[in-house]
């Protein structure tokens, strides 16, 4: 029997080439998308894209509105998207977003008997989220396998974050490596309805700055 695994897909760049990376470990992939009324919604249709590509074996869009946290700049259309660098954790920190994401894909995990859950992370080239720390995800996995019923029976879940200690650029050559059209991803946080990016924002620029060092000619659509 295959191995399966949920994998958190917003269809940007660093979750599609989890996506690819685990795909090519031999796992039967299970993606999970969450539509939480971000601002860029654009990435829902990014994330089914690759889920089609790569042939998952379920892909499942989990609507959950948490437009009510109104201290983030993508729950709260009124905030608005920083365009240069600022220090600290940035307004676009949603309130424990990696915890309720990953909660959700520990619930499936266990209902179809799973041990695996991806999801991309990455603590070199990021914009300081306190969620994408590893000491983050060591203690997440730690709480799932003392909360769940699977792992009391023996069935200990595992974490994979394969790309929290690469760079942007080795994020992309391994992507490329495994057949990501990054063409197809969306990361922007102000991205237009079709998918085009404002080419300045803190995921612009980090994405940017990952193809410019990879030495990989961008493929990402801009609005200017």
């Amino acid at each position: 029997m295959s191995k399966k695994a949920i994998i958190l897909l917003s269809g940007g760049l660093d979750s599609s080439t989890v996506l690819a990376i685990a795909k090519s470990q031999g796992y039967e992939c299970y993606a999970m998308t969450i539509n939480y009324h971000q601002r860029h919604n654009a990435e829902l249709k990014a994330a089914s894209d690759m889920a089609s590509f790569f042939g998952v074996k379920d892909f499942k869009i989990i609507d959950l509105d948490l437009s009510w946290l109104k201290s983030s700049a993508l729950t709260n259309k009124d905030i608005n998207i920083p365009e240069n660098p600022s220090s600290g954790i940035p307004v676009t920190y949603v309130p424990a977003r990696n915890t309720i994401m990953m909660t959700l894909a520990l619930a499936w995990a266990e209902t179809i008997n799973s041990q695996d859950i991806f999801i991309g992370v990455n603590a070199v080239d990021y914009s300081g989220y306190p969620d994408c720390r590893p000491e983050y995800i060591e203690s997440f996995q730690k709480m799932a396998n003392l909360a769940t019923k699977a792992a009391i029976e023996g069935n200990k879940i595992k974490i994979h974050t394969p790309l929290i200690e690469l760079t942007k650029a080795e994020i992309i050559h391994e992507g490329i490596k495994n057949k990501v059209d990054y063409k197809k991803t969306v990361s922007c946080y102000q991205a237009s309805e079709n998918g085009l990016a404002c080419g300045k924002c803190d995921s612009c620029r980090l994405r940017k700055e990952g193809f410019r060092s990879a030495q990989v000619e961008d493929p990402t659509k801009y609005k200017i």
